[in-house]
């Protein structure tokens, strides 16, 4: 054997033969089961009935194991980032873990971990990674807003405290996804070592979390970060991974906090440091919707009422096109303001430009799409509108040049001027604008809009490319402002023909005006195309007019323009030709017109009062409607105005505008009153178009099948048919289908031109259309069968529906209820799903996954001042009840891993809801009889109820207790855990009071008692109680005594001795102590915000004081001292002596007297001699007892086995007779056996 193994010959399938043609056979016809049931019967049937019942219920156990009560799913189309937390004691790799599966993502590499890192993670996710640091206040807040938890732990070390008190944290807060994720493997040199550590952390961690909880293997590290396939791998379960909805968190609005700035006056804040300052947080909303100036919690804040909410664009969006198998470099996007990261940051106060230096000078190969944004605007040398300026355009081949000052005189208006002027205070040139003096006396800005706009437009542009691509397009862009120019002049030239009063100019962008009449095309187009729209859109111009809005163009409008400007760039020349004619046009039949109207002036003269009366009445009546109050207003307090809002949107810090495709016509046709009365003025009704669209709602148009009345007669027709009357015997025939269609146009006839019936009778008598009415009958029958196969394909389809109503029989209920689920999140989308954000925002409020401001007034200066990113800032909403404070009734139970008990009226702190607050409980139980009796402390392995002074919370919500939040302490810090029960004051605690009283005359049964009360009347509240006495004899109150004032008499079961002490066991209602003190730990200094350290236990406060505790005197133990009791002779009276008998008389038991000294014998004194002799007598006599035992035993033990021996033989014996006896019953067995054969047989018979 040379230690080869020889290759085994793989087989080969056969393609060709009888068995080939067999499989293909079998292949071709499919499963064969259904065969083998017809063909076998027998082997496909139940061969054991309670196997199958076995395999049946088992199937359905792991069927129904899998069901979850199916929520609504109210995930948004654009769902927000999935929060991970990454939770793990000190250097166990938390950040290494982040900055890797960042690196993993967006191939970027991130420094510091500084508050959330939002990340694009795929076509349809994004992620945000948060650090938690190892602070209970941190564990608890992040706890509550997790999605998924990555769990780092320590293999080298185990498990550690953090580990075991954050999965408690989670329990009682809503259990989120939580992974494990083991480290430091590579410290680990024997494998078989390595294996028992992981197997057992395993099973532990199973343990706490579920059985068959995910945990990774992180197993070394390589230049400072972990494997890349490893990291890989945890990366796509994180993407792939599905999130069941928590109560707390799905009921709730809150942001995790990423971005926070200051918005106070910086004067203000000058001459008072430590006044109150107002604030704006940025962070994507989670949970459910939330209303505007609504009230949050910032845990470690406290409550605040929000200024004002506002949605800004994402800045971390999800990419557009979902087709594509995976994400390009450009969208792997990284955005974490507070790690420095993020590019450009869009704000209503200011847009924020982070540029690393490295990206300035030299080109890197992984450029982020905001640099290269931004690149390209610092690239820039010349401005846009020195550009402009610099470059010409002729409209037509061979026809002069134009450039800027041309337009200028042409259009005979004459625009603001700059000024460039030196500010030495900012160290930098201003452009000053000087008016001219129309400009100064128009209020109303429209040039300030246009310039604005063309600001925008020049940023829009310079955002498509670098600049060798700016420089290429240079002339093209220059030529489309010339030509917008031109078209905004023609149309101020037609407001001043028209007399129109003055309002906005329309921007460049939009290539129309909204303060126009609907019904004007515009002068200038780009394309014909955008001729074409300008009449369409004209309807949805005046109705976003009459909404409120102020005349600005829609950014749909504006996408629409820059998608032509950008792509139809090779046909701009043409169509701009075209729309210098079309507006020639229009200039030569408004001339027209206005002539005409001076000559008809003229003629008429004194009849013009007669002239519009029609009109005049229809302004009249608008007038009066547009008095009438706005119905939107008095219901919701506001109306949308959408030319504010889309100001603000389309000019976010007035460098970038914002263009939104989804404000659709429908959208804006949403936002119009309908109570109010608004007359379309588009519609021109002297066009056929126009008449047309509408001609088929009157009775002489062409209606539906089923409500034709030719058609529904021809169905009666030939359900009744021919009949005969039975009586007279006479046949009646139905109406022909010629005479149905001649009747048919008779009627039509009578309606739509109004003639008499002799058009009928002429049609009817004509007997020159035969050969035309054969054909008609014969398109009628082929009519009649269309008809005929419609109805029976109706029939059909409502069998059909009927059958699957009601012919259902593999649902079941838990497929009706998802059902019924999936209906109601498709109509829950589908409500606002075409209104635009800002009308959508008023209705429903902030929507999940938006990105949102929200500006909160008079935060304490020392959130500014103190402010950490490493620590979390959550806005948590609260409901309607929930700023309330009140009682609060909990179920409490002490953990059982916490080392002390708890005591009432200790002080505790409480992480309820959103808040983390400190309050003092008093722990109560149940009694049998409904009483809530007082504990002076928890018990030890049970429940018991606690109330307390707190936050209104919804019942059902969990609740955690710690004792302290500052440092880390040895020991597990999670003291108690629970859930509220209720929220009012109506359980009552009551505990034990003992009042004691001493007898002071005593009569037979009845004492008087003193010193229980004080006065006569709180004897008379008590009257009827049952009272004790210390040695168990039990009385009853019965009525005061006039003297000494607190003195009752009482009844006893027996006679009280002056001795005895009475006491009466009352009950006395405790009162709740009103303590709500929240935890401020993110108020407190930097590296201080562990250390927050409110009211202090009874014991803290003396052991901080050195305070020793006086005992009670009446507490302390004392000696027992009893007094002898000398008890009286027995007394038997003699009569009783007398029946006694003799034994039992007393004279017998009287004591002996003592004996007489002469009878008592004298003490004898012996001799030495005798002595010794009585000594040798007595060694003698012990040594004689000695041999005698001896031989005792020794004859005992002889004894003994002569009868174990004489009981073996005896033993023998027995079984030696028994086995005779059974010898001598077989030999008699068999005796008697033959015996009665020979009785059987019988005797010979003689012949």
């Amino acid at each position: 054997m040379d230690g080869k193994v020889k290759e085994q010959k793989r087989h080969q399938q056969k393609h060709s033969g009888p068995k080939a043609e067999r499989k293909k056979l079998k292949k071709q016809e499919g499963s064969t089961e259904e065969d083998g049931r017809k063909r076998n019967p027998k082997a496909f049937s139940v061969q054991s009935a309670v196997r199958m019942a076995k395999t049946f219920h088992r199937s359905q156990d792991i069927k129904t194991k899998k069901h979850h009560i199916p929520h609504v799913d109210r995930t948004p189309l654009e769902p927000p980032p999935i929060v991970i937390v990454v939770v793990g004691p000190p250097k166990v790799g938390k950040s290494t873990l982040i900055r890797c599966l960042i690196k993993n993502f967006t191939r970027q590499k991130l420094g510091d971990i500084c508050g959330p890192v939002t990340i694009v993670s795929g076509k349809k996710r994004r992620l945000t990674f948060m650090e938690c640091n190892n602070d209970i206040n941190t564990m608890i807040d992040l706890a509550k807003v997790a999605d998924l938890v990555l769990m780092l732990i320590d293999a080298s070390f185990g498990f550690e405290m953090e580990t075991f008190e954050f999965l408690n944290i989670c329990q009682v807060h809503g259990f989120p996804r939580i992974m494990g994720v083991l480290t430091h493997l590579d410290s680990f040199k024997n494998n078989k070592t390595l294996r028992k550590t992981k197997k057992n952390l395993k099973h532990r961690f199973w343990t706490e979390v579920y059985q068959g909880a995910k945990l990774f293997y992180l197993s070394g590290m390589v230049y400072g970060e972990y494997q890349i396939q490893e990291v890989k791998n945890l990366g796509r379960f994180i993407s792939v991974m599905k999130f069941r909805p928590l109560v707390w968190q799905t009921s709730h609005p809150y942001v995790l906090v990423d971005r926070m700035e200051d918005l106070t006056d910086p004067e203000r804040v000058r001459t008072d440091p430590k006044c109150d300052r107002t604030v704006s947080l940025y962070g994507y909303l989670r949970g459910t919707h939330l209303k505007n100036k609504g009230q949050v919690h910032i845990p470690g804040v406290g409550d605040f009422q929000v200024a004002d909410v506002n949605f800004l664009p994402d800045p971390c969006a999800l990419p557009e096109a979902q087709k594509k198998r995976a994400l390009n470099e450009k969208e792997r996007l990284l955005y974490a303001p507070m790690a420095g990261v993020g590019g450009v940051v869009y704000d209503k106060d200011a847009v924020y430009i982070d540029l690393p230096a490295s990206h300035v000078n030299q080109q890197q190969e992984e450029v982020r799409p905001t640099t290269e944004l931004v690149q390209s605007l610092i690239d820039t040398h010349a401005t846009l509108d020195a550009k402009m300026a610099a470059s010409k355009v002729s409209l037509f081949s061979g026809s002069a040049t134009l450039d800027s000052t041309d337009v200028g005189e042409q259009s005979g208006e004459e625009g603001p001027r700059e000024e460039c002027v030196w500010d030495p205070n900012a160290q930098r040139k201003r452009r000053k604008v000087v008016f001219t003096d129309k400009e100064e006396e128009d209020v109303s800005g429209s040039s300030d809009d246009d310039e604005e706009d063309d600001d925008k437009d020049g940023d829009i542009d310079s955002e498509d490319g670098d600049q060798e691509e700016q420089e290429e397009d240079e002339d093209e862009d220059n030529l489309s402002t010339f030509l917008k120019d031109a078209r905004a002049e023609s149309d101020e030239t037609e407001k001043t023909v028209t007399d129109a009063p003055p309002a906005k100019k329309q921007k460049v962008e939009g290539g129309k005006k909204r303060g126009e009449e609907s019904a004007e095309v515009p002068a200038f187009a780009d394309s014909e195309d955008d001729l074409e729209m300008s009449e369409e859109e004209s309807e949805e111009e005046g109705e976003n007019v009459r909404a409120g809005d102020s005349g600005h163009c829609s950014e749909e409008d504006e996408e629409e323009s820059g998608d032509d400007d950008e792509e139809e760039e090779d046909d701009k020349e043409e169509s701009e030709d075209e729309s210098m004619e079309e507006d020639d046009a229009a200039g030569a039949t408004m001339k027209k017109q206005t002539a005409s109207e001076s000559e008809e002036e003229e003629e008429q003269g004194g009849l013009r009062w007669k002239e519009g009366l029609q009109q005049k009445a229809s302004e009249a009546f608008l007038r009066q409607q547009k008095a009438a109050p706005n119905l939107r207003k008095l219901v919701y307090g506001s109306v949308v105005e959408a030319d504010d809002s889309d100001d603000e949107e389309q000019e976010l810090g007035g460098l970038f505008r914002v263009s939104r495709p989804q404000n659709s016509k429908k959208s804006q046709a949403n936002g119009v009153d309908s109570s109010r009365f608004d007359p379309d003025a588009s519609h021109n009704w002297d066009l056929e178009e126009m008449l047309n669209s509408i001609r088929d709602c009157f009775v002489t148009g062409k209606w539906e099948e089923d409500q034709d009345a030719a058609t529904l007669l021809k169905e009666d027709e030939e359900l009744y048919g021919d009949f005969e009357d039975l009586e007279t015997g006479k046949v009646h025939k139905g109406q022909t289908g010629e005479q149905d269609q001649a009747e048919y146009c008779h009627t039509t006839t009578r309606q739509k031109c109004g003639q008499s019936v002799n058009l009928h009778a002429q049609n009817s008598e004509n007997d020159e259309d035969d050969g035309d009415d054969n054909e008609e009958s014969l398109v009628k029958v082929d009519d009649d069968e269309v008809q005929k196969k419609k109805r029976l394909e109706k029939k059909q389809r409502l069998k059909e529906r009927f059958n699957a109503e009601y012919d259902d029989e593999d649902a079941t209920y838990f497929d009706d209820l998802k059902e019924e689920m999936q209906k109601q999140a498709e109509l829950n989308r589908e409500e606002f799903a075409d209104v635009d954000d800002e009308t959508r925002v008023q209705y429903e409020g902030f929507r999940p996954g938006m990105y949102v401001r929200l500006e909160i007034s008079s935060l304490p200066c020392e959130f500014v001042t103190n402010f950490d990113p490493h620590y979390p800032i959550i806005l948590g909403g609260l409901g309607s009840s929930e700023g309330n404070v009140g009682y609060l009734q909990m179920r409490l139970k002490k953990h059982r891993w916490y080392h002390r008990i708890l005591k009432t009226r200790d002080p505790l702190i409480l992480s309820l809801g959103w808040r983390r607050f400190q309050t003092i409980p008093l722990y109560h139980i149940e009694d049998h009889n409904g009483r809530h009796r007082l504990l002076k402390y928890t018990p030890q392995h049970m429940h018991c109820g606690a109330s307390i002074w707190g936050p209104v919370t919804p019942q059902g919500t969990g609740f955690l207790a710690v004792q302290s939040v500052a440092g880390t302490k040895a020991n597990f810090r999670i003291a108690a855990t629970g859930v509220i029960l209720d929220l009012d004051k109506s359980v009552t605690i009551v505990k034990k009071l003992k009042l004691i009283g001493y007898p002071y005359k005593i009569f037979k049964n009845t004492s008087f008692i003193k010193g229980m009360f004080n006065t006569v009347l709180e004897v008379a509240k008590f009257e009827g109680a049952s009272v004790r006495t210390v040695s168990g004899v039990r009385g009853q109150i019965k009525k005061a005594l006039s003297t000494p004032p607190g003195a009752y008499r009482a009844t006893f079961e027996d006679r009280l001795l002056m001795s005895d002490v009475v006491f009466l066991r009352s009950w006395y209602p405790v009162s709740v102590p009103q303590l709500y003190n929240p935890v401020t730990s993110l108020l407190l200094p930097a590296g201080q915000k562990d250390s927050w350290a409110g009211m202090r236990t009874l014991g803290q406060l003396k052991h901080d004081l050195g305070i020793r505790n006086k005992p009670n005197t009446d507490s302390l133990y004392k000696p027992v001292v009893r007094a002898p009791r000398h008890f009286n002779r027995l007394h038997i009276p003699k009569e009783l002596q007398k029946a006694l008998p003799f034994k039992s008389k007393p004279k017998q038991q009287q004591p002996k007297g003592k004996t007489p000294r002469d009878l008592q014998r004298p003490s004898v004194i012996r001799e030495p001699h005798e002595k010794k002799v009585a000594a040798l007598l007595l060694a003698l006599s012990t040594v004689h007892n000695h041999k005698r035992k001896k031989a005792h035993t020794a004859q005992h033990a002889k004894h003994k086995e002569f009868l174990q021996q004489k009981e073996k033989l005896e033993e023998a014996k027995l079984k030696r007779q028994k086995e005779a006896r059974k010898k001598l019953y077989r030999i008699q067995g068999q005796v008697d056996q033959k015996k009665s054969r020979s009785s059987l047989k019988g005797a010979p018979q003689d012949d």
